[in-house]
């Protein structure tokens, strides 16, 4: 697609937000990394909420505990998961610029493997049931998901493709193309309306790992739309004929989160029908 340029009563202005919100001396505090902070926080004060009205046995030290297991799952899983699904050429080249985290390059499949290995190390350290943690946290994750790319919008990264409509904006990093605002479609509705599908799933008498991989399915259907009018990324481009790099990781996520719920939905029918 050529790039648009509407007349300007037509785009919307692009906010420019400092990325750095606060400075003290050489110390640089970004929007970006306080996002991920007060996704962290929200989650430990909602899986607290839930874990008691579900009568888990999650301690404040246990809760914890899980968020620091999650965090370095999500930091190390997201830093590794970019390496190897976005740019593998360049860091088998430089293996030492895996380190430099202060550059970007942080993949969500990768974060999320990484938060899926880190929990299930915890959940076998402490006793729980993999299935009452995963569905703890996955409920918790739309918000985390919802903040990140309300930083990525304010550093005015992972925008969209040029187009006409009257909602574009012009991305300083973009060119002169109007664009997308796609961390926005992202924001919704991988962040609030996934956030209201799985607080809506919690509620209902659904059978262990129906929240989680009611996540993986929902993410996964989301993020595939939101690619169409994501810019692809400059390095890979279309990977798979039309298809991104997002997309070819995100269909995976929707076939084994809807087949893992129906697996979920026989084997409760299969129990009940046995104590009958």
């Amino acid at each position: 697609m050529n790039d648009f340029i509407p007349p300007l009563w037509v785009s919307l202005s692009f906010p420019e937000i400092d990325p750095v919100f606060f400075r003290l001396g050489p110390l640089q505090f970004r929007w970006y990394g306080l996002m991920y902070l007060l996704g962290l926080l929200a989650a430990y004060f909602l899986i607290k909420h839930r874990a008691a009205s579900r009568n888990v046995p999650l301690g404040a030290t246990q809760l914890s505990d899980m968020i620091v297991y999650a965090a370095f799952g999500v930091f190390l899983g997201g830093r590794l998961g970019y390496t190897l699904f976005y740019n593998t050429a360049y860091y088998l080249q430089n293996p030492l610029k895996i380190l430099a985290v202060w550059e970007g390059g942080m993949s969500f499949h990768g974060g999320l493997l990484g938060v899926c290995i880190a929990l299930s190390l915890f959940c076998y350290k402490k006793g729980f049931a993999a299935y009452t943690i995963a569905d703890l946290a996955a409920l918790a994750a739309p918000i985390g998901l919802g903040l990140g790319r309300l930083g990525n919008f304010i550093n005015g990264e992972l925008y969209g493709r040029p187009t006409d409509v009257s909602w574009c904006m012009v991305f300083p990093k973009g060119g002169s193309a109007c664009r997308h605002p796609s961390q926005l479609y992202e924001a919704a509705l991988e962040g609030m309306v996934l956030f209201g599908i799985l607080w809506f799933l919690g509620k209902k008498a659904t059978p262990p790992g129906t929240v989680f991989w009611g996540f993986w399915a929902g993410y996964g259907l989301f993020r595939s739309f939101v690619e169409l009018f994501r810019e692809p990324d400059a390095h890979l481009g279309f990977v798979l004929g039309p298809m991104t790099m997002g997309q070819l990781l995100s269909v995976p996520m929707i076939l084994l989160g809807l087949t893992m719920i129906l697996v979920g939905y026989r084997t409760q029918s299969n129990r009940e029908r046995a104590g009958k």
